[in-house]
């Protein structure tokens, strides 16, 4: 996996600071640039047109100075990243998505300053994390984690094969053990009781894991893994493995839901809910 830069977008909330920090330290892992975003808009709410004049120039001056301040921090948390900042006029959603390339790893807080304190997910991380081209890491839950593995939900889609290459590869980069998970529902068409046949279909499910997993282990030999296979819902079974992980990677889409849908239900609910950040994989990884 080979990105051309870091891309966070930040305004000054602590949740985007946490993203910013979470953006430096991969920046200065992989030896990329990292590029600070900073979005604003003079539209008065209810006004037909743009304000211009002082007002105007006011606004601009305070999100240079805001988008200043965010890349000392960037260099004070990562010495020695290449790091650059834009104030950029314009919607959040629409300018951080179209930034997203599939180049580029985009880095988004879970909540910004604007909305409802008590949602989960801010509006701005969930669009850019759904109609992004690239990879999206949304920080969240436990930022600053050294420790533990990074954690991949695997189904044999093509969204999680993209998402198992994506996941090897940050392992690799940070030295840690990676654990692959594969979530089902016991029993199923046909099947007896869900007592007699779980040990049956566990291990239908942990071959089938294997079998996807097996050749990304000898691409990454140095990677220590380890497969799982959990009955269970796949969004509860990955949130519950994200409390000891320091990253959760997910596809796209998998087997499940609406084919159409641009985000999975699994990814989004780990958006919502997990205690670690997660990273949405997308295209080859």
């Amino acid at each position: 996996m080979s990105y051309a830069n870091v891309v966070v977008g930040v305004d000054g909330s602590e949740h985007g600071r946490a993203a910013l920090r979470w953006a430096a330290r991969e920046a200065a892992l992989r030896g990329i640039e990292l590029h600070v975003v900073h979005t604003y808009d003079w539209r008065v709410p209810g006004g037909l047109t743009q304000v211009g004049g002082s007002f105007a120039d006011a606004l601009r001056k305070a999100a240079e100075d805001l988008t200043h301040v965010a890349v000392a921090e960037a260099s004070a948390a990562a010495p020695g990243v290449r790091v650059r900042g834009s104030a950029v006029l314009g919607s959040a959603a629409s300018i951080l998505s179209a930034t997203a390339l599939p180049d580029t790893l985009t880095v988004l807080g879970n909540r910004g300053r604007g909305g409802f304190a008590s949602l989960l997910l801010g509006s701005v991380s969930q669009q850019v994390a759904t109609h992004a081209s690239g990879h999206v890491v949304v920080v969240r839950g436990r930022t600053d984690i050294a420790g533990g593995p990074v954690v991949v939900g695997v189904d044999n889609s093509p969204g999680s094969e993209s998402a198992l290459g994506v996941a090897f590869d940050v392992a690799a980069a940070r030295g840690v053990p990676l654990v692959a998970v594969r979530a089902y529902t016991p029993g199923g068409p046909g099947a007896g009781p869900v007592i007699a046949t779980y040990d049956y279909r566990h291990d239908d499910e942990y071959r089938a894991a294997a079998e996807q997993v097996d050749p990304w282990r000898e691409k990454y030999p140095d990677v220590a893994a380890e497969i799982m296979a959990v009955a269970g819902h796949p969004a509860q079974v990955l949130t519950d493995a994200a409390r000891t992980a320091q990253l959760v990677v997910v596809g796209t889409r998998g087997h499940g839901g609406v084919t159409g849908l641009l985000l999975g239900s699994v990814g989004l609910s780990l958006l919502h809910h997990a205690d670690a950040p997660v990273l949405i994989a997308r295209g080859d990884g």
